[in-house]
C-alpha cells in the first residue's frame, strides 16, 4: 500500500517502512484495538540513517475497514546505524516518507531538512489534511561525523 502512495505522490525516493512492533492503546469489542505502531525505514539518500516513526493507528471497524482518519499523533527518531555516506547532493528541504493516515486527503509525512552550517539533517514528522492539517510534530537531529559534508544542489 505504501508503494501506491509513493507512486501516486510522484516521489521517486519514497522509502518503504517496516513494521517494528505495536502496542495496544483501547479495547474494541469489535475490529482490531486502538494501537501505537513503530514503523523503520531507511533514509534512501543518506547511507547509515534509520529512522523510527511511532503513531497512532485507530482501531474498531472503521480503521479495520480502512475508512477511520488517524489522529495527527506522532513522533520520529533518527539514527546513525551504520557508516554514513551521501549518495547525491541533498536538496536543502525534501520529503522523504509519507503514508496515509484516513482514507482520503490525510497522511503522515516526515521532511529531512539539511542544516549544512551545522554538518546535521533534520527530520520533521508532522500530518496533514488538505484543508486543515495538524501543528502537532516532531523533531530529531542526525549529526554528521567531520568527514561526511552535506553537499546542497
Amino acid at each position: 500500500m505504501l508503494g501506491a502512495v509513493c507512486a501516486a505522490s510522484l516521489l521517486p525516493f519514497c522509502a518503504q517502512a517496516e513494521t517494528v512492533g505495536a502496542v495496544d492503546t483501547a479495547f474494541k469489542f469489535i475490529g482490531r484495538n486502538h494501537q501505537i505502531v513503530v514503523e523503520a525505514f531507511d533514509d534512501p539518500k543518506v547511507k547509515g540513517v534509520s529512522c523510527y516513526v511511532s503513531r497512532a493507528r485507530t482501531g474498531g471497524i472503521k480503521g479495520t475497514l480502512g475508512l477511520a482518519e488517524d489522529t495527527a499523533d506522532a513522533s520520529v527518531a533518527c539514527r546513525q546505524v551504520g557508516e554514513i555516506s551521501l549518495t547525491e547532493a541533498l536538496k536543502p528541504q525534501e520529503e522523504v516518507f509519507s503514508e496515509r493516515s484516513s482514507i482520503l486527503f490525510k497522511k503522515v509525512r516526515i521532511v529531512r531538512m539539511a542544516d549544512a552550517k551545522r554538518n546535521t539533517l533534520i527530520y520533521l514528522v508532522y500530518s496533514d489534511r488538505l484543508i486543515d492539517g495538524s501543528p502537532q510534530n516532531s523533531v530529531t537531529a542526525v549529526p554528521l561525523p567531520a568527514g561526511v559534508q552535506i553537499k546542497l544542489r
